[in-house]
């Protein structure tokens, strides 16, 4: 077996282990910002060519945010493709079938006119980036970005290795989003039964004081609610609190 035959059957369990590397760390992890953390070390170790990482997200109201970065020139890139709203992570998030935007030289390339002169004047010459969700219909939530100071230095990247990594990022970041939701959903539900119970001890308070019904008692907080400008809640509260002085 000669040398390049030997470095190619050796690739694949380089890669197995990158993988199950990436996996356990993700496993450990307990927040959306060490996840991007190990998906960005994950793209340097995985596409070693890259010489910039990041992670673009976009928001509900169709804006972009890098929220991940192996370098702040990774951070200014992303963001003047923003302000432009022409490059890569763009061009990866809105297009169909594999959702993967690569460029050889982007200082030529006529997909990013104005974007690319720019990158080049910071030293970027190629860049390579694959939309997250790549299933789903355009525009998707975001982008995996790589980018080389080398004219053609990702040429060798694995395509698809970038797109598997892709998937895992947008897993991870699903997963954590509806962790938060849920988290948040928690708290909001605890809260709710917290009023709830505090609204009822105080109607209870009004009913025994006043020998009125449960409706007029919870008028009458609606409407000192309302007079006084604070919380339905708040005014219960200070209710509980001073029973004594009613």
């Amino acid at each position: 077996m000669n040398a390049d035959a030997a470095s190619g059957a050796q690739r694949p369990q380089a890669w197995a282990d990158t993988f199950s590397t990436f996996a356990a760390s993700l496993a450990k992890v307990h927040s959306a910002a060490d996840a991007l953390g190990v998906i960005i070390d994950a793209g340097h170790a995985l596409l070693p060519v890259a010489n910039l990482v990041s992670v673009t997200l976009r928001t509900e109201e169709g804006t972009f945010d890098t929220v991940a970065a192996s370098d702040p020139l990774a951070v200014r890139l992303d963001e003047l493709q923003y302000r432009l709203r022409e490059g890569p992570c763009i061009i990866a998030s809105r297009c169909a079938a594999l959702s993967l935007f690569a460029s050889s030289d982007v200082g030529t390339d006529p997909r990013v006119a104005r974007w690319g002169p720019a990158a080049v004047e910071h030293g970027v010459q190629s860049a390579l980036s694959v939309g997250l969700f790549a299933h789903r219909t355009p525009p998707r939530v975001g982008a995996l970005n790589f980018m080389s100071f080398a004219r053609g230095g990702l040429d060798t990247a694995d395509h698809g290795i970038a797109m598997v990594l892709a998937a895992h990022a947008a897993a991870v970041l699903d997963a954590h989003a509806q962790a938060e939701t849920a988290a948040q959903l928690n708290t909001d539900l605890r809260s709710a039964l917290r009023n709830r119970d505090v609204i009822g001890q105080a109607k209870g308070i009004l009913m025994e004081r006043r020998g009125i019904d449960d409706a007029e008692a919870f008028e009458i907080l609606r409407s000192v609610s309302q007079r006084m400008n604070v919380e339905l809640t708040e005014i219960a509260r200070t209710i509980t609190t001073r029973r004594a002085d009613l």
